[in-house]
């Protein structure tokens, strides 16, 4: 079930179930970098809330999924939910940049993150970890979050890590940029707040 907000707002709410996954989402582009996340990997929530604070969004997310069986299926999912969420929340998308990147860097390592709204779906994840895990994440599936974003909210994600040490800081910077890179992408362009930010009249 998906459920739109008041336009004012910038709200997107998501309600989905699976058989391999429940989640509980309500996401606020606007918000004060104010988070409530519970996923059952530990790592990943943190990855999340540090999202949502350099972002400056809100995000509410419970996640029950069944990890009994593997990783796999929370984190994408958790991935496409807040795509969905940001679409929901990007409504037409008038008056928006569309479009945004950072450079971010974290102690000894370097990230970049490039993000547009552009109604078309595309996702490329260079993060150079060079091991399984990274907490209690499995670091494989780090491509799986940012393709099911891409898919949710019909978006080109692209991010890299430069270069770096630390694997932590690798996933993590990537994380931060693809958060500033998101948030410039959603931000409003007050001259230009009646436009569709495209030529083709569809985004």
């Amino acid at each position: 079930m998906m459920k739109a907000s008041a336009e004012a707002v910038r709200t997107g709410t998501i309600q989905r179930d699976t058989t391999e996954t429940k989640i509980a989402l309500t996401l606020t582009i606007d918000g004060q970098g104010a988070y409530s996340v519970s996923t059952g990997i530990r790592f990943f929530d943190h990855m999340l809330e540090l999202f949502t604070r350099h972002g400056g969004f809100d995000l509410t997310l419970v996640c029950k999924g069944d990890l009994d069986v593997d990783q796999h299926h929370t984190v994408e999912d958790v991935g496409i939910a807040l795509g969905e969420a940001f679409a929901i929340a990007l409504g037409d998308k008038k008056g928006i940049l569309r479009a945004g990147y950072f450079v971010m860097a974290m102690d000894e390592t370097l990230a970049v993150a490039a993000v547009d709204l552009s109604g078309r779906t595309a996702y490329v994840v260079d993060d150079q970890v060079t091991v399984p895990m990274v907490g209690d994440f499995q670091t494989e599936l780090l491509p799986d979050f940012f393709d099911g974003f891409a898919r949710g909210a019909k978006a080109n994600v692209h991010v890299k890590t430069m270069y770096g040490r630390s694997n932590h800081h690798k996933i993590e910077a990537i994380f931060k940029a693809f958060a500033r890179a998101l948030r410039g992408a959603c931000s409003r362009d007050e001259r230009m707040k009646e436009l569709l930010p495209s030529t083709k009249g569809l985004l």
